[in-house]
């Protein structure tokens, strides 16, 4: 089979397994399996076993892992992309189109009503999150500074409606972190001389 037409049906197959399966990656990976270890015979079961235990513990969407693995597995670079492509591009159609007709929805009070009730629980959720990660914290000067500078940063800021970005607080704590781990190991190198 040429590069380019099995480049094409890896995107076509995981084209049309990302826009008929619901359910989320899981339940994607009966369908996977079925296509390519059964059907296609592109992978072993063992390893597909593997590449679903590979997809699951790095970061990303398992389906879309999966999808990067196997399509890298049949055609290399090309055939990741194609995989990729085809397993995210359902998904991105269905949303986008969703979005056009979003402000034709909430002009229906009952589904205002419940995006209001949906924000609130997202709150919810990030607060507990939030909440979660700062008992987990390890409490040192160093941390409990930076998460005090970012929390009256973000109340001040809020108050005065200063527009200033999460990814802003997110990086200059990641330089100060980084300035004082090399402070630390420049003044533990003048210590050893």
């Amino acid at each position: 089979m040429k590069k380019r037409s099995l480049i094409w049906e890896i995107f076509i197959s995981l084209f049309k397994i990302g826009l008929f399966t619901f359910g989320g990656g899981y339940a994607m990976i009966a369908l996977l399996e079925n296509e390519y270890v059964t059907k296609r015979k592109w992978l072993e079961k063992e390893e597909f076993l593997d590449l679903v235990v590979i997809a699951e513990s790095t970061p990303g969407p398992i389906a879309i892992n999966a999808s990067t693995y196997i399509g890298y597995k049949t055609a290399g670079l090309m055939g990741a992309i194609a995989g990729t492509v085809g397993m995210c591009l359902p998904s991105f159609i269905i949303i986008y189109t969703i979005s056009l007709f979003l402000d034709s929805f909430l002009e229906i009070s009952l589904i205002a009503s419940a995006f209001r009730g949906i924000q609130v629980c997202v709150v919810y959720l990030i607060l507990s999150a939030g909440i979660k990660m700062l008992k987990g914290m390890k409490r040192n000067a160093l941390n409990i500074s930076i998460v005090s500078a970012v929390i009256i940063c973000m109340v001040l800021f809020a108050l005065l409606s200063v527009n200033f970005s999460s990814i802003f607080y997110i990086l200059i704590s990641a330089v100060v972190g980084l300035a004082v781990y090399i402070a630390g190991l420049i003044r533990g190198k003048e210590c050893g001389k």
